[in-house]
């Protein structure tokens, strides 16, 4: 329930989210699916972030509200987490849906009207601008009208990463996120770049076992930290250049998703 304290809820898919298989009318469009809604008799689009909290479809929906409205961004960025209640517990929930709208940076929304640079845009860089700038929280948020919907999934090992898009539990840095469009999940990546804010190398072989939203249409892929502070604040300064070499056997053909 809302309070003073608890501001911003993580809903599950709300009932009248609608998923049109556009591979039923057009076979050449497989795995092509868009989210909308109803209008009368018409599929419109879904609600975006500014317009969802007065659906009343979503009222009820809310699995947990938490204390933190850009974190509760991040978990819709990142699409599964971890969640501590105030009695100790944990819960864990999961990607269910999206609402079908575009993602667009908030980042990036900072840097188009001059609040930060390019450089300062980090996440804990845009954490202490929206903490400078409280009036402003809901104008930086709403900037972007993609949202994520959950499900509460059973804990398990605490220490293990989430279900990634393939289903299995994702494991710090060795799992990657990336476009299927680019890079086929289950398959084997080398990559090359530098730790954040140093000249140290990062490289490795690594699984693309997970999607995103904020990685569509671009061939690049987020780098699972892990969970806790210290992976946190890695994942929140990681953007860094590198270079991805996808390992595949000759004459395979590639099956992109």
């Amino acid at each position: 329930m809302a309070s003073t304290q608890f501001v911003a809820p993580l809903y599950a898919p709300p009932a009248d989210l609608l998923t049109v298989d556009l591979a039923a009318l057009f076979p050449e469009l497989k795995g092509k699916r868009v989210r909308g809604r109803l209008d009368g008799n018409k599929v419109v689009p879904y609600y975006t972030r500014a317009e969802l909290p007065a659906d009343t479809a979503v009222h009820g929906k809310e699995i947990v509200w938490i204390d933190n409205s850009f974190d509760a961004l991040m978990l819709e960025v990142q699409g599964s987490g971890q969640v501590q209640l105030p009695d100790g517990t944990t819960i864990r929930l999961q990607y269910a849906d999206q609402n079908g709208q575009p993602y667009h940076s908030v980042g990036r929304y900072l840097v188009q009207i001059g609040a930060l640079t390019v450089e300062q845009a980090t996440i804990p860089g845009i954490r202490d601008w929206l903490l400078a700038h409280p009036d402003r929280i809901r104008e930086v948020l709403d900037s972007n009208p993609s949202v994520v919907f959950f499900n509460e999934a059973p804990l398990g090992d605490p220490n293990r990463g989430p279900k990634g898009a393939q289903g299995i539990a994702l494991t710090a840095g060795r799992s990657i996120a990336v476009d299927p469009a680019w890079v086929p999940l289950g398959a084997p990546v080398f990559l090359a770049t530098t730790l954040p804010d140093t000249h140290l190398p990062l490289q490795r072989l690594v699984i693309a076992q997970d999607t995103g939203g904020a990685i569509s249409g671009a061939p690049r892929a987020d780098y699972f930290c892990g969970s806790g502070p210290q992976a946190s604040d890695l994942a929140g300064r990681m953007r860094q250049q590198g270079s991805l070499w996808m390992l595949w056997p000759k004459n395979l053909p590639i099956k992109n998703q």
